[in-house]
C-alpha cells in the first residue's frame, strides 16, 4: 500500500506549501471532469484527496508521521483494525446482554464536536474558494501537555474503578448473575485522579485558545452545505482527541443573479426602441461577459438560455444555465423632440393616444422669458 506522502508524490521533508502545489497539479490531471467515464482516476482522485486532508493538518500529519496511520480512520492501524483484548473477548461473551454494546470508553475522552458559519460570495460558491478561519476552540494546554497534571507530578490511578474509568456492579436476578458497567463520577471516566492540577488549565487539561484552519470549499455548495473538518474541533479533556468542526455555508445574495438551484437568473434592461428595432449589447455573467442578440420586436418577458453559465454542480461534471430575462424600460420624462417623434410614430401607426396639454398662462409667460 502507497503511504500518504507517495500518493502526493512528495515526501515527509515537504513543506506545506509543497503539498498543496503537488496536490493541485495531481487534483487537476485525475479529477472526474478531465476523466470521464474513467472509475480508475475517479479512485485516484479520491485517494490524494484524502491524503492531502490529512497531511494539510498539522496534528494529523504529526501523528501520521509518528505511528504512519491516519489518526481518522477506524481500526486502530494497518494491522486490519484487530486490536480486541483478551478481556475484551471475554466479555463479549461472558459480559452480560450485549457484549460490548453497553461498554465505556475508558482513558482520555473525545471532544464535543463545534459548529461555525461563514458567508460566501455567489461566486466563490460557483467556482469554489479557499479560506482561512481564525476558530476560538478548546485546545490542549501546553504547560501540562494536556495530561491536567503540574509540572513535575502525574495523574493518579484512580481507587473509586481502579485505573478502568467504569463502575461495574453485579446484582441476582432470574436469569442469574447480572453485570452493568456506569462511567466513573470521581475519575470522569478517565481511570485517572489529578491530584495536583496544572495551574493555568486547572486540571482539565486544556484552554481556549484561536487556532488559524484552512478550509478548502469546493465549486458548487449552496446555503445549508455544511463541511465536516475530522478531528479539528474542540480538543477532549487530559489529552483526549479532538471532536469534529463542523462548518455551516451561507451563500450571500447577489445583486445581479438570483440562484435557483444550479441555473442563475438576471434581468437584462432594455429600452423600447431597442427591442423595438433589435440590438446587440454585452451582457455580465460570473465568467465574464457574453453577447446577447436581441431579435427586432423582442417582447418584454422574453427569456434567452446561455447553456453552461449557471453554478457548477456540486455532485457531478458539469454547470448549470444562465437566464436572461428583458425588462423594457419606458422613459418617464421626453424632451420636445422625443415626444413629436413619438406622436408622429403613433400617427403612422394608427395609434391612439392621450393628447398633449398646452401649458397654461403662468408657464407661457415662464418660457417667454427664460
Amino acid at each position: 500500500m502507497s503511504s500518504l506522502y507517495e500518493l502526493l508524490d512528495s515526501h515527509p521533508q515537504s513543506s506545506p506549501e509543497e503539498l498543496k502545489k503537488s496536490y493541485r497539479r495531481l487534483a487537476r490531471q485525475y479529477h472526474p471532469d478531465a476523466n470521464p467515464d474513467d472509475p480508475a482516476a475517479e479512485a485516484k482522485f479520491k485517494e490524494i484527496s484524502h491524503a492531502y486532508e490529512v497531511l494539510s493538518d498539522p496534528e494529523r500529519r504529526a501523528h501520521y508521521d509518528r505511528f504512519g496511520v491516519d489518526p481518522s480512520a477506524g481500526g486502530g492501524g494497518q494491522g486490519g483494525g484487530f486490536d480486541t483484548g483478551f478481556g475484551d473477548i471475554f466479555e463479549a461473551f461472558f459480559g452480560g446482554m450485549g457484549g460490548n454494546a453497553g461498554r465505556v470508553r475508558r482513558g482520555p475522552q473525545f471532544g464535543q464536536d463545534a459548529e461555525i458559519r461563514i458567508g460566501i460570495s455567489l461566486r466563490e460558491a460557483c467556482f469554489g474558494v479557499e479560506r482561512t478561519l481564525e476558530v476560538s476552540l478548546p485546545v490542549h494546554c501546553d504547560d501540562c501537555q494536556g495530561t491536567g497534571a503540574r509540572i513535575g507530578t502525574t495523574p493518579e490511578r484512580c481507587t473509586e474503578c481502579g485505573g478502568a474509568g467504569e463502575v461495574r456492579r453485579v446484582r441476582q436476578s432470574l436469569l442469574g448473575q447480572m453485570v452493568t458497567a456506569s462511567p466513573c463520577l470521581r475519575c470522569q471516566a478517565t481511570g485517572e485522579i489529578i491530584a495536583s492540577p496544572c495551574g493555568r488549565c486547572r486540571g482539565d487539561g486544556r484552554v481556549t485558545a484561536t487556532k488559524s484552519l484552512t478550509l478548502d470549499i469546493p465549486p458548487g455548495v449552496d446555503t445549508g452545505t455544511q463541511m465536516r473538518l475530522g478531528d479539528r474541533g474542540p480538543a477532549g479533556p487530559r489529552g483526549g482527541p479532538n471532536g469534529n468542526l463542523f462548518v455551516q455555508l451561507i451563500v450571500e445574495d447577489d445583486a445581479e443573479f438570483q440562484r435557483e438551484g444550479d441555473d442563475l437568473h438576471r434581468e437584462v434592461h432594455l429600452s423600447m426602441t431597442q427591442v423595438a428595432l433589435g440590438a446587440e449589447m454585452e451582457v455580465e455573467t460570473l465568467d465574464g461577459t457574453t453577447t446577447l442578440t436581441i431579435a427586432h420586436g423582442t417582447q418584454p418577458g422574453h427569456v434567452t438560455r446561455v447553456k453552461g453559465e449557471g453554478i457548477t454542480h456540486l455532485k457531478g461534471r458539469g454547470r448549470g444555465d444562465l437566464y436572461l430575462h428583458v425588462v423594457v424600460d419606458v422613459p418617464t420624462s421626453l424632451t420636445e423632440r422625443e415626444e413629436a417623434l413619438l406622436r408622429e410614430l403613433a400617427t403612422l401607426r394608427g395609434e391612439l393616444v392621450a393628447q398633449h396639454e398646452e401649458p397654461g398662462l403662468f408657464n407661457r409667460l415662464r418660457s417667454a422669458f427664460s
